[in-house]
């Protein structure tokens, strides 16, 4: 049934497994969830680089003046 399983969505087992155990408890509103949230946190990450990216090369501007 894993073989099955992983051939029809193209996994590996052990891809398998790690989702089976970061996923497995939870219901399917839970993994949407977390999906988004995960999402979220994606992209406020990047603002944060960009930020602090920012920052530096003010930083640089500045110091050179």
């Amino acid at each position: 049934m894993t073989a099955e399983v992983c051939s029809k969505h193209g996994l590996s087992k052990g891809t398998l497994y790690k989702y089976k155990s970061k996923y497995g408890d939870m219901e399917v509103s839970d993994v949407a969830k977390l999906r988004t949230l995960e999402n979220e946190n994606a992209k406020l990450k990047r603002l944060l680089y960009d930020t602090m990216l920012d920052n530096v090369v003010l930083k640089d501007l500045l110091g050179k003046n």
